[in-house]
């Protein structure tokens, strides 16, 4: 079916009080993980490209994009594009182009007023061109290299009265918000703000976005969702997944050559974890007609 909309996605998860779960993907092996996984849901889902993953492939941005696109349209659940944590404006408009309805724009690494400016300029012209445009306010913290982030410490997290006016001077269509979650964590031992993620969903008239959701325990996981989050981002998770299940194939055939043995193996086991995360966060199921 053709690529769906990020933002119709997100909204159609927010109405029935869910949320949609957004996959980052690396490898082809990622790609067809995630839609197979989102079929065997059931439930839409959103494939993310992250500038990371731009980097790791030499910085060019339309194999993997072109990859994802053609496995989309032949996916029997709606699947969107979404380009993830973009610093770069020169990546940023090569979104349209390459068939991404949604970008994240990253600004959150500077002071709150150039985050504000940078993020209102990169709105505007998301919004001129028909993107969906999330940003983030706080420190979720864990990527790029960035050492371990204390996510209680003062400032870190995102502060209701500054995310309105952040939201407001910027006009994102989401705000991505630090409640205790941090990227890249390869434990499930993040304990969640709950209180705090009410006050900024009573705060907000924009969907909330939690990233960082691989070190979430279910349980939390969850409460966040009821709690006002509509978009959950998840990426250590799979490759957690993909590694291991790898791991295990090469201790037991140390002879193994064949890299589809084990990619295979690999991307079974994402399978997996993709529709055990879908049906956890009970993204709302949906049809090929949808």
């Amino acid at each position: 079916m053709p690529l769906a909309a990020t933002g119709e996605l997100v909204a159609r998860a927010a109405a029935a009080r869910s949320a949609v779960v957004a996959f980052n993907i690396i490898t082809l092996e990622h790609v067809e993980a995630v839609v197979a996984g989102a079929e065997a849901a059931g439930a839409p889902v959103v494939l993310q490209v992250s500038e990371n993953a731009v980097k790791f492939r030499h910085g060019r941005l339309l194999p993997l994009a072109r990859a994802a696109t053609a496995a989309a349209e032949r996916a029997t659940v709606p699947v969107a594009l979404h380009l993830d944590h973009v610093r770069s404006d020169d990546l940023l408009r090569q979104a349209p182009d390459a068939g991404f309805s949604s970008v994240m724009y990253d600004a959150s690494r500077l002071p709150y007023a150039e985050n504000l400016a940078a993020t209102s300029a990169a709105a505007a012209w998301a919004h001129a061109r028909g993107l969906w445009i999330e940003a983030e306010l706080g420190e979720v913290g864990g990527k790029n290299g960035a050492p371990p982030l204390d996510a209680h410490a003062p400032g870190a997290r995102t502060d209701p009265a500054e995310a309105h006016a952040f939201v407001t001077g910027s006009g994102v269509d989401a705000l991505a918000v630090a409640v205790g979650n941090t990227h890249a964590m390869t434990e499930r031992t993040a304990a969640l703000d709950h209180d705090l993620l009410k006050r900024l969903a009573g705060a907000l008239d924009v969907p909330l976005v939690l990233h960082g959701s691989s070190g979430v325990p279910d349980g939390e996981l969850t409460a966040a969702v009821t709690a006002g989050i509509t978009k959950v981002n998840v990426g250590t998770a799979l490759n957690i997944a993909m590694t291991g299940a790898i791991r295990d194939f090469l201790a037991a055939h140390p002879r193994a050559v064949d890299s589809r043995t084990y990619l295979g193996v690999g991307r079974e086991a994402m399978v997996g974890e993709v529709r055990r995360l879908i049906g956890l966060i009970g993204t709302p199921r949906t049809t090929a007609t949808s």
